[in-house]
C-alpha cells in the first residue's frame, strides 16, 4: 500500500493546525483567569533572538498553506501577517484550515515528481514534490507547532503531549 502525497500531508496540518488552537484557546483562558496581559503571551519568546509566538503561528500556517498550494499546483493564498490577539491567531488557522479543506486529493495525489522552487532569503532551493514535502515543508511545519507549544509550556501554560498529540 502507498501512502499518497495528500494523505502524507493535508490531513497532517489540519490535526496539527487544530491541535495548534486548542492550546492557544487554553493559553488565553490562562491569561483571562490570571488577569494576565495577553500580549505578554502572544510576543513571548524563548530566547531574545528567537521569533515570538505570534510569527510561530504564522510561520506554520504560511507553511501549510504554501506546501499544499505548491503541491497542488495553485497560487498561495496571502495572509497579511498582522494578528496581535489569540482571537486574530484563531482566525489565521481557520482560514488555513479552509483553504487546505477546498483542495481536493486529486489536486495534491501525483504531485510527488513536480518541481518546487523556493526562495528563501538569498537562497534559491530546487527540489522534487516528494522532496519539499518530507524534508522541507512538514519538517519546518512540526518546528513553528513545538515552538509555539513551548513558548507557551514555558509561560506556565498547562497543557502537555497530549495536547500537542491531540489524543
Amino acid at each position: 500500500m502507498t501512502l499518497s502525497m495528500y494523505a502524507a500531508s493535508t490531513p497532517a496540518f489540519r490535526r496539527m493546525l487544530g491541535n495548534l488552537a486548542a492550546i492557544l484557546n487554553k493559553a488565553a483562558a490562562h491569561a483571562d483567569a490570571r488577569k494576565i496581559d495577553p500580549s505578554v503571551l502572544t510576543s513571548a519568546r524563548l530566547f531574545p533572538d528567537m521569533l515570538p509566538l505570534i510569527k510561530q503561528v504564522q510561520i506554520a500556517s504560511d507553511t501549510a498553506k504554501g506546501c499544499i498550494a505548491r503541491l497542488a499546483g495553485i497560487d498561495i493564498p496571502k495572509f497579511e501577517d498582522d494578528e496581535t490577539s489569540f482571537a486574530d491567531l484563531q482566525a489565521r488557522i481557520a482560514k488555513t484550515i479552509a483553504f487546505l479543506d477546498s483542495v481536493p486529493p486529486g489536486q495534491v495525489d501525483g504531485s510527488e515528481g513536480r518541481d518546487i522552487s523556493l526562495q528563501i532569503r538569498d537562497k534559491k532551493l530546487e527540489m522534487k514534490g516528494q522532496d519539499f514535502l518530507i524534508n522541507r515543508a512538514l519538517p519546518n511545519f512540526y518546528f513553528h507547532i513545538t515552538t509555539a507549544y513551548a513558548i507557551l509550556r514555558h509561560n506556565g501554560i498547562e497543557i502537555g503531549k497530549s495536547d500537542y498529540l491531540g489524543t
